[in-house]
């Protein structure tokens, strides 16, 4: 059974990752970690040829990325070209826009536009992921969750997932669960941890809150999900992200033990 390969999601890091300088900056704070897998999020206009170079300097793979939902819809060449410099085949969405979301009809809609780009993706080796939060497990006007539509609805050779553990448990649903039902159409996971402190959500280091990421983590090496990315949205510890990382990231090599 193989185990995941572990790694950090640099929307964490995003305010660090701006510009090119930065950029191979934060990659070698990680490489000195130990760091050698990468999602790359929200980072700065840094050119795809750019990217490339300094991520061999930094001995970088990327698994998989986010990008804009109107760069699927309207660049849809230009995209998978930058991917393929990047040497990455799994394009990611952070999350649907609110205009697919909650109805059925909505949800239908963005399920027609992803149909629009994906025979393109598919053409060239490619898939595409959805990540999670928690507006997925609400129920639609018709009763079902929109998470389960998306899963029922939609072709599991194309369009798959990035679940994040930490969204689904504070929507209230089983993670383990979920990865499961998703089996065979995750790449990537997402390990993030949260408390509720004073009636609200805060984010924390990974294995400070809630979340049970050592069932998670049995349950991806299970299920034969090759990635896991630690992402933390904010609250991190000190206000500083590169030390919530950090403590993250050591954590994380426990979760085998």
């Amino acid at each position: 059974m193989n185990k995941p390969i572990l790694g950090i999601q640099l929307y964490t890091l995003r305010d660090f990752c701006q510009n090119a300088e930065d950029f191979h900056n934060i990659l070698a704070y990680l490489a000195d970690m130990g760091v050698k897998d990468v999602q790359i999020s929200a980072i700065g206009p840094i050119e795809a040829e750019v990217q490339k170079e300094i991520l061999d300097k930094n001995g970088m793979k990327v698994c998989v990325t986010h990008k804009p939902f109107d760069r699927f819809l309207n660049d849809t060449e230009k995209l998978i070209e930058e991917h393929k410099i990047i040497d990455c085949y799994a394009l990611g969405l952070g999350a649907a826009g609110d205009e697919y979301r909650y109805k059925k009809e909505n949800v239908d809609s963005f399920i027609e536009k992803v149909n629009s780009f994906a025979p393109a993706l598919k053409a060239n080796g490619m898939t595409f992921n959805y990540h999670n939060h928690d507006f997925e497990f609400k129920a639609m006007d018709n009763g079902e969750r929109m998470i389960d539509y998306l899963l029922e609805n939609t072709d599991p050779e194309v369009f798959h997932f990035i679940p994040d553990v930490a969204w689904i448990h504070f929507a209230g649903a089983d993670p383990v669960e979920y990865l499961k039902k998703m089996k065979g159409r995750v790449k990537v996971c997402h390990f993030k941890d949260y408390n509720i402190l004073d009636g609200e959500r805060k984010f924390c280091t990974l294995g400070e809150g809630k979340v049970d990421l050592k069932a998670c983590y049995e349950a991806c090496k299970e299920l034969g999900i090759p990635y896991i990315m630690y992402e933390q949205d904010g609250d991190w510890v000190d206000g500083d992200a590169k030390k919530a990382t950090k403590l993250s990231w050591e954590f994380m090599q426990t979760l085998d033990d």
